[in-house]
Formats: structure tokens, C-alpha cells, sequence
């Protein structure tokens, strides 16, 4: 959003309020996605239910909690499945591993994620998230492992299309897990700067000056660097 900090509402005030009356929207003319409410255990909240009010109730209906009161704001250049892997990483490594439903659970469900993001996952893995994230919530004995699976469940019911493109497309639609991407240099628009082929780590780019430049697949490791130095948009990652 354009205005990050601390602020101070009122108990009932919209998210839609929060995120564009006082932040300001979106920054850099990006689309909204989602908001996490409550910290690294709350729930994934998309655009159609931007105007779900800031209480208890509320957000619980939605699979989201008031927590500690932070709200992380998401644009379109978020993969969703990366998001729910992220949060859920902190809440398991945070797990104090007296409970074996938060200990194992959380590991095997950060388990899955991962192998979803890295183009490994299968259909049935969806299944397995969702029975085994209620099973952690149900039997777990503190408030930890009685949220984390929040961002993975809320995630499931409103992006569920990002798991299936990871799943069977073996595609990021966000352009964010590595294990998916690749990267090409779009021959009508490459000036031939040598930009790219300067900053690649692993040599992986030749051609000549002034001449259009190509990636050896073998060699790439999508490192995102020619991408994000090119200023030709001639570098595309897909």
C-alpha cells in the first residue's frame, strides 16, 4: 500500500477502508489480491470481501482471526501458494514441539507446499492440506498450531485456480516460484546491451553487442537478475 505504519481504528471499520482510505491503495498502480489479517497464522482475505468488517466475528466467518492486529497487504505480483508456504514456515519453526499434531503436522504440511511450489506436487496433495490442516487445528494443544493452518485453508477456498496451475500446468500465474519459470529473451525488443549477459552468475546468456542475446536453459538457474536489469522488457519469464 502507499501508506504503511501504525494506526489506530475503530472496531468495525471495513478492510476496504483501511487499505485505500488510509493507505492510500495499491502502490505502483498494481491490482489488490488478498490481505492476511492477525499476523502469520490469520487467513488469506480476497478482493470480493473487501468490505468485511474489522471485528471478531467477522473475520472468523471469512477463515481469518484478529491476532495481533497486523494486516499484510498482497498484489497481483503475489503467488498465493508461495504466501501460504511463507507464513507457514515462521508458524512451524515456531512450534515448541510438545504436541505432536503441531511438531509433525506443520512439518508435513510445509512438506507439501514446498513440493507443490517446486512443480512436484500431484492432485491429491490438495485433499491431504485441507484434511490434515483441520486434523492440526483440532488436536493441537495451544493457540499456535490451532491457527497455522489458517493461510493454507483460506488460500484453498479463494485461490484454489494458483494450486491446480501449480499442480497440473506445472505454472506460477504470479511468475514467483523459480522451480517454474523460464526465462527467454524476446528477440524483437533485445537491443543487444549486454546488461543482461553481464549480470547473469552463471554465464548462462551469450550473444554479441547490438545483436539479439539467448539463454542456455541448461545453465539458467532463475535468478531473476536479467529480468530485473533489463530495460527493454526483453527479458520474458513464464
Amino acid at each position: 500500500i502507499k501508506n504503511s505504519g501504525l494506526i489506530e481504528v475503530p472496531m468495525g471499520i471495513s478492510l476496504r477502508e483501511v487499505i485505500y482510505d488510509i493507505g492510500g491503495g495499491i502502490d505502483n498502480g498494481k491490482r489488490f489480491k488478498a490481505v492476511q489479517t492477525g499476523g502469520p497464522s490469520g487467513g488469506c482475505i480476497p478482493e470480493s470481501l473487501m468490505d468485511t468488517h474489522l471485528d471478531y466475528e467477522s473475520l472468523a466467518a471469512v477463515g481469518s482471526i484478529m491476532g495481533s492486529g497486523g494486516m499484510v497487504v498482497m498484489d497481483e505480483d503475489d503467488c498465493m501458494v508461495n504466501i501460504a508456504k511463507y507464513f507457514l514456515e515462521f508458524t512451524q519453526a515456531e512450534s515448541c514441539g510438545k504436541c505432536t499434531p503441531c511438531r509433525v503436522g506443520t512439518k508435513r504440511l510445509l512438506e507439501i507446499l514446498t513440493r507443490i511450489t517446486e512443480g512436484k506436487g500431484k492432485a491429491k496433495d490438495l485433499d491431504t492440506l485441507e484434511a490434515l490442516s483441520r486434523d492440526v487445528i483440532e488436536a493441537s494443544l495451544c493457540g499456535l498450531g490451532q491457527t497455522a493452518p489458517n493461510p493454507i485453508l483460506s488460500t484453498l477456498r479463494y485461490f484454489k485456480d494458483e494450486y491446480t496451475a501449480h499442480i497440473i500446468d506445472k505454472r506460477c500465474p504470479a511468475r514467483v516460484c523459480k522451480a517454474l519459470l523460464t526465462y527467454t529473451i524476446t528477440e524483437a525488443t533485445c537491443t543487444g546491451c549486454t546488461m543482461c549477459a553481464r549480470v547473469c552468475p552463471v554465464k548462462a546468456i551469450t550473444g554479441e553487442k547490438k545483436k539479439t542475446h539467448y539463454i542456455d536453459q541448461t545453465l539458467c538457474i532463475q535468478c531473476n537478475s536479467c529480468y530485473d536489469v533489463c530495460k527493454f522488457n526483453a527479458v520474458d519469464k513464464r
